[in-house]
């Protein structure tokens, strides 16, 4: 056979030893003549599928039921470590800023919902005097809202689907594969999504407000009857939660958001009675516009508190999806850097090692760790033979058949964690063994297990006295078995590591070749570049969700702030008709949004702190580092946003002349 080509990347690509190791790409009408397939070899057939995701999806849930034991079903999350924790880490990202969009939607429409009822309710009273039954004033509110949450849907499915093409558009350098075309299903969950979130969160308000006695006609200080706070409270958790779990189905994440979503509610709340009722009576020796301002917040009291707790909701969201992004992008970039591994040298030779070490040092490549490899067959577990052993897991029954590689070391490797039992002293005589904890799962395994394993026609045991975690996708040689050094020192073992080759020195692998022909290569370049395509992709999707999920939140700051507009505007007039400046109203009216967004701004901070150590512990399997910066910005932050929207709204509410607002109040 003549060589013809040079194979760069193969589709089917992993990252373990058979998938990195050399491959030849024969025509398949040539293996005959080969004579590689005869009694005795070592065949394995690979069968590969592709075609649009939803048919992949049903293709694979048919055959899982029907595959025999000893075939294996992969996909690319289940090839590569390092796409399934990208993958797995950016869909969890995704759905939380679904989740919490779907929120801070809810919120905005409860606060619309309500400034709605508040404004119509001197109309119904009206229409009842005119003799227009409840039902009739009811089903027009309604139709009127279902009519606006309607247009609302087309408006945002038009958006969505603008944006996916203007950013198809933006990145196609990066995106070379054209975007599939987006289907009905979207249109149908944004229209089920605003639908539920009106019914749960604007329905209870016009409920309330279709229960407007005529007599407000005559006397404006009579309202509706008050609302049933565990009714409305009901349905909109209803609501809530039967649309989240219809879009993510994921039971944990759902209640997690749910349970957090309600601490920090009623965490709001006591927060905001707090305030109304310490600035109750308030006479401090502030300015008038101070003074004005925090007199404001007492005297309204209960929509005080509602502000405080959409503001500090709104604010929340957003440092808390600040948070876990920049932890998402942090751990992208520490998982892999620009230094990676995208060497691979195995089959080293004892003697060889120290040659090798002064071979990249005199070449200004820093000396890698050499890791011993012991190839050995388990053969016995607690005294019982393996092949007698009937494994749960599939994956325990085909290691337990076939040779493994094992290593042996003193001190656990860097991105090694110990979850159960202890590490072996480094001077300890009794034969020990470290297993990775998915592998001990799988095997069945317990501490104190003893094992045993045929190395070189020598029976070798050893006690299981820790269990780890591995950090697989981290390019560097990783083993599910690992023993004490004395328990592997005295037989044949091969050494393998991992180590970075700049792009202007790939001679120096050529020329490692030369040196150490029994060494192998293998180049990780492919397998780096397809991980961080994918990296890439999904950094940018968690960026555009995250602007679209700030907009939801300034949405909610924006309806906070306008829920108490028509109130405003009356008193401003009275305070202008009085002799006051527009000047000094609206000081006093950013005095009280300031302090309202100083409030909700500290909450804020220490609500999303709290919630992202749990969703970085829990739900993204990262290390969480306390933000400081945003510990001291936050509290400033909620007074910028809130301050300034508050301000921005008080301009329009004092712009307009006292003696209009009199006339129409």
């Amino acid at each position: 056979m003549r060589l013809t080509r040079v194979l760069d990347f193969r589709p089917d690509q992993g990252w373990n030893f058979v998938d990195l190791a050399p491959t030849l790409l024969i025509n398949r009408s040539d293996l005959d003549a080969t004579g590689l397939v005869q009694p005795g070899s070592r065949v394995s057939y690979r069968m590969l599928f592709a075609g649009p995701r939803k048919a992949v999806e049903g293709f694979k849930a048919g055959l899982e039921t029907s595959l025999p034991e000893n075939v294996t079903l992969r996909d690319i999350e289940d090839t590569n470590p390092q796409i399934r924790s990208a993958m797995d880490r950016s869909g969890r990202f995704l759905n939380l800023a679904s989740l919490v969009s779907v929120l801070l939607a809810a919120i905005a429409v409860a606060m619309a919902a309500r400034r709605y009822s508040h404004r119509h309710r001197d109309r119904v009273a009206l229409f009842k005097c005119l003799g227009a039954p409840q039902s009739v004033i009811l089903r027009s509110s309604l139709l009127q809202l279902l009519l606006l949450a309607l247009a609302g849907s087309i408006i945002g499915i038009a958006v969505g689907y603008a944006a996916q093409a203007g950013l198809a558009w933006l990145l196609r350098d990066l995106i070379s594969d054209h975007l599939p075309r987006p289907g009905w299903s979207p249109v149908l969950l944004g229209i089920i999504t605003s639908v539920s979130i009106l019914a749960g969160f604007a329905l209870p308000d016009l409920l309330r407000m279709g229960k407007t006695p005529p007599l407000r006609v005559l006397r404006h200080d009579i309202g509706p009857p008050p609302l049933r706070y565990g009714i409305s409270g009901l349905a909109a958790i209803a609501a809530v939660a039967g649309l989240l779990w219809w879009m993510v189905r994921d039971a944990s994440l759902v209640t997690g958001i749910l349970l957090g979503a309600a601490v920090t509610f009623a965490a709001l709340g006591a927060a905001g009675a707090l305030l109304v009722r310490l600035l109750q009576g308030f006479r401090g020796a502030a300015g008038v516009a101070w003074r004005y301002g925090l007199a404001s917040i007492a005297r309204r009291g209960r929509e005080s508190i509602v502000q405080v707790v959409a503001f500090g909701l709104g604010l929340m969201v957003l440092l808390l999806l600040t948070l876990v992004r920049n932890d998402l992008m942090a751990s992208w970039r520490a998982s892999l850097p620009e230094d990676a591994p995208n060497q691979f040298l195995i089959n080293i030779q004892p003697w060889e090692v120290d040659a090798m070490r002064e071979f990249l040092r005199e070449r200004g490549i820093d000396a890698p760790p050499f890791t011993p490899l012991v190839r050995a067959r388990l053969t016995e577990i607690n005294g019982q033979d393996v092949s007698q052993i009937t494994f749960e897991d599939p994956e325990g029954e085909n290691w337990a058949r076939r040779d493994a590689n094992l290593s042996f070391r003193e001190t656990p490797q860097a991105d090694n964690r110990l979850v159960a039992g202890t590490w072996w002293d480094a001077d300890t005589t009794r034969p020990e063994v470290s297993v990775e904890q998915d592998f001990g799962r799988e095997m069945g395994l317990e501490l104190g297990d003893e094992l045993v394993f045929d190395i070189a026609g020598e029976a070798v045991a050893a006690t299981v006295t820790s269990f780890r975690t591995v950090e697989w996708d981290s390019f560097r040689p990783n083993f599910f078995m690992v023993f004490s050094p004395v328990t592997l020192e005295g037989f044949p073992a091969t050494y393998i590591t991992s180590l970075y080759v700049p792009a202007d020195q790939q001679r120096v692998v050529i020329e490692l070749m030369r040196d150490f022909p029994s060494v192998t290569a293998i180049d990780l370049d492919a397998v780096l570049g397809q991980v961080r395509d994918v990296m890439d992709k999904a950094a940018l999707a968690v960026q555009a969700v995250f602007v679209f999920t700030l907009l939801a939140g300034l949405a909610v700051l924006w309806a906070a702030v306008q829920a108490t507009r028509d109130e405003r505007e009356y008193e401003s007039a009275m305070l202008r008709t009085l002799g006051a400046s527009r000047r000094r109203v609206l000081a006093g009216v950013a005095s009280e949004f300031l302090a309202i967004g100083l409030l909700a701004g500290t909450l804020a901070t220490t609500g999303a702190s709290v919630a992202g150590y749990f969703l970085a512990t829990r739900l993204f399997e990262l290390p969480f580092q306390f933000n400081l910066p945003l510990a001291l910005i936050g509290p400033l932050v909620g007074m910028l946003f809130v301050g300034l929207s508050g301000l921005i709204a008080a301009r329009r509410v004092t712009g307009a002349p006292p003696v209009r607002v009199l006339r129409t109040a």
